[in-house]
C-alpha cells in the first residue's frame, strides 16, 4: 500500500511542476483517476486543461486521446464504424476515438446532443454497441471533459441527468500572480510537458483502484453520506436534488481520499472534503438562490455546516 501512494505522490509532483499552483485542484483529479471515475472541468479557455491531462496520461503511460468537440463531430466518430473493404469482401470495423484509456472530450458542449449521449453512454457502461457487435472498451477508461461556461453561442449545455455522470466536477481557474510569474519566467526550448516521466503504468493504476475498494467505512459514516446528500433534495434553495448515484460517487471518493492519505479506513473529514466536488454539478439552483446569487458550491457548503459530522475517532 505505501509504496503505491509513494507513486502515486511522484506523479502530483510531475504534474504539478507543470501546471503551478494548482495542487489542490490537481490531487482531487488524481483522487477521481483512483475511484475510477470520470472529470468535467468547466473553465475558461487557457488554464491548461489539455496539457492537464497530457501530464496525466505521460506519467502513468495511459493511452490519450483528445476530441475537439464541435457541431459536426457524429457519435460514429467516437464510437466507431463498419466500412465495406471491397478486397475482404465483408464489412471490417474501424474503432472510434473512445478507445483509448484517457479521453480529453473538450468543449463537449459545443456538439450536439446525440454525439454528448453516445459519448456518456459509454462512460457509464464502458462498452460500445456498433451494428449489434458489442465491444469493450480500453481499461482503465476514463474521460476528462470540459465546458467553456462563458460565450453560448453555438452551444448545447449538458442536461443535469447527464452531467450525473461524472464522479466530480471542479474548476483550475486562473493561477495566482506568483505561480503566473514563475511560467512566464520559464518559458524557453523546452516545455515543461516534456519533463514528465513515466511513474507507474496502467497495470499498477488498476491495482490501485482496487485497493480502494477494500478501505474500511463505519456504518455511521454511510449514514452521515446518505444525512448530506438527502438534504440536497429537501433544501428551499435547491430546486433539484443529487441522486442516489451522488451517494455511490461519494462513497468512492472518500475511499479515494483516505486511502491516499495512508489509512485503510474513512473518517468524517474524508467525506467533507469530498461533498463539494462530488455534488456542485448534481444539484439545481432554485429561484430563492438565484436571487440570493448563492453559487452551487456555496449551497454545497451551507449543507455541510448544517450537518453535523458523527462523533468518532480516527481508529473507530
Amino acid at each position: 500500500m505505501q509504496f503505491y501512494q509513494d507513486q502515486v505522490q511522484e506523479v502530483l509532483a510531475q504534474v504539478n511542476q507543470v501546471i503551478l499552483g494548482k495542487e489542490k485542484e490537481i490531487e482531487e483529479m488524481m483522487l477521481a483517476l483512483l475511484a475510477n471515475g470520470h472529470i468535467l472541468l468547466e473553465d475558461v479557455p487557457g488554464v491548461g486543461k489539455t496539457t492537464l491531462a497530457l501530464a496525466f496520461s505521460k506519467t502513468m503511460e495511459l493511452d490519450y486521446k483528445r476530441v475537439q468537440f464541435t457541431p459536426d463531430v457524429m457519435p460514429s466518430d467516437l464510437t466507431g464504424f463498419s466500412i465495406y473493404r471491397r478486397e475482404e469482401e465483408k464489412f471490417v470495423y474501424q474503432p472510434g476515438s473512445i478507445f483509448c484509456n484517457l479521453l480529453l472530450a473538450d468543449e463537449i458542449n459545443r456538439t450536439s446532443p446525440k454525439t454528448q449521449s453516445a459519448l456518456l453512454e459509454v462512460m457509464e457502461e464502458r462498452k460500445v454497441t456498433v451494428d449489434g457487435v458489442t465491444r469493450e472498451v480500453n481499461s482503465p477508461f476514463l474521460v476528462i471533459a470540459t465546458q467553456n461556461p462563458f460565450g453560448s453561442a453555438g452551444t448545447q449545455y449538458l442536461p443535469e441527468a447527464q452531467v450525473d455522470r461524472f464522479m466530480v466536477s471542479m474548476t483550475l481557474g486562473y493561477p495566482d500572480f506568483e505561480s503566473e510569474l514563475s511560467m512566464a519566467m520559464s518559458i524557453g526550448e523546452t516545455e515543461r510537458l516534456d519533463l514528465v516521466r513515466p511513474v507507474l503504468g496502467r497495470k499498477e493504476l488498476q491495482e490501485m483502484q482496487r485497493e480502494i475498494h477494500n478501505v474500511y467505512i463505519k456504518e455511521e459514516l454511510y449514514r452521515y453520506m446518505l444525512q448530506l446528500v438527502t438534504a440536497t433534495r429537501n433544501n428551499p434553495y435547491i430546486e433539484k436534488g443529487a441522486s442516489p448515484r451522488a451517494t455511490i460517487a461519494l462513497v468512492k471518493m472518500s475511499r479515494a481520499a483516505a486511502w491516499l492519505k495512508g489509512r485503510n479506513y474513512v473518517i468524517p473529514e474524508d467525506v467533507y472534503s469530498q461533498f463539494p466536488y462530488v455534488i456542485a454539478h448534481r444539484i439545481v439552483p432554485g429561484m430563492a438562490a438565484k436571487m440570493e446569487k448563492l453559487s452551487k458550491v456555496q449551497l454545497t457548503e451551507m449543507i455541510s455546516k448544517e450537518i453535523a459530522k458523527p462523533p468518532m475517532g480516527e481508529a473507530d
